[in-house]
């Protein structure tokens, strides 16, 4: 295993003929994004190369993307690659099914952004401080070589990922980058409004639900709320459709941090956390098993809706009580 800061894409595709690509499940506009830019690139300017994307089906959406019609959902092939790219994934887990085509691949490489990443392919190029994976695999590509078609899948994982370059994790170098990307014609508004700010009616009306149930605790320094899945049926809406709802959360007056669950399975559910200045969520996830960044992270938990928020605000009180006394 060897972590670097860059990868030289020229040297690691000498002689290699098939080429397999895989992001994390429950794919985000930064997975796809990065995927699919990556995709474009080594298609167009690797043309002897047979490349396979595989991701689980993606929201309708990021069809807007050009590139994503032609995503492998279907992971019954047998299929060993010369080489395999991990994108946007802090552990080999989090690949899915995916996870064969990386533990038979003649070679692996792994691109994220997660501090939660200790590296688990053959070359790993992890950058805690990027807003993205799409902003890594930007900074990776040969510019003179980018075409429009994978400039607008960076862009969208960038602008996905960054919240519309609100989160801190916006930096200069991501304003740079979007910068550059723009310049070859994305169509910028049209990706930010109909990938991340359109909802459909059902998950206006979910996203109402949640926030009309949210909760405050900790004299308002924690907003919380939950979907269990006889509400998500009763809307017909899908996981993918609850994307966002935590952020809403945090868009309230006050609150240090905020906390989304939503049921998957009996007693059982995807816990989303985030925070603004005083408490690390990846901490926190880390803790019950999941990962992802100090300010977005998130885990799967077991038990009641109260058993699974009282344990995660007894580790935020935690940190907010050390902060306090400057511990």
């Amino acid at each position: 295993m060897k972590i670097e800061r860059t990868v030289n894409l020229d040297k690691e595709l000498k002689n290699v003929k098939t080429v397999g690509i895989a992001g994390h499940i429950r794919p985000d506009g930064d997975a796809v994004g990065s995927c699919v830019g990556l995709y474009w690139y080594l298609r167009q300017n690797y043309p002897e190369i047979q490349v396979t994307v595989y991701l689980e089906k993606i929201p309708e959406s990021y069809h807007m993307i050009a590139g994503t019609d032609e995503i492998c959902h279907d992971y019954s092939e047998e299929k060993v690659y010369d080489l395999f790219f991990s994108l946007d994934c802090a552990d080999e887990k989090r690949l899915g099914d995916g996870v064969k085509y990386l533990n038979t691949a003649k070679r692996t490489i792994c691109i994220d952004h997660h501090i939660s990443n200790a590296g688990f392919a053959d070359l790993n190029c992890i950058y805690p401080d990027a807003s993205s994976t799409s902003e890594i695999v930007f900074n990776l590509l040969d510019e003179d070589k980018i075409t429009f078609e994978s400039a607008e899948a960076l862009y969208m994982g960038i602008v996905h990922d960054t919240g519309v370059f609100r989160h801190s994790c916006t930096s200069p170098e991501t304003m740079e980058a979007a910068a550059k990307l723009m310049r070859f014609g994305v169509r910028c508004s049209k990706i930010i409004s109909d990938t991340y700010y359109d909802k459909t009616y059902y998950q206006n009306q979910i996203l109402g639900r949640a926030l009309l149930e949210s909760v405050l605790l900790l004299d308002g320094k924690i907003i919380f709320s939950a979907v269990r899945q006889r509400e998500m049926e009763f809307y017909g809406v899908k996981p993918s459709d609850l994307d966002g709802i935590v952020q809403v959360l945090m868009g309230t007056a006050g609150v240090e941090a905020a906390i989304f669950l939503y049921e998957t399975a009996p007693q059982e559910f995807k816990v989303s956390l985030r925070s603004r200045e005083t408490v690390d969520v990846a901490k926190i996830a880390s803790y019950f098993g999941g990962g992802g960044h100090v300010r977005a992270a998130g885990c799967t938990m077991q038990g009641s809706v109260y058993d699974v928020v009282n344990n995660i605000t007894y580790h935020m009180e935690e940190q907010i009580c050390q902060e306090k006394n400057g511990d």
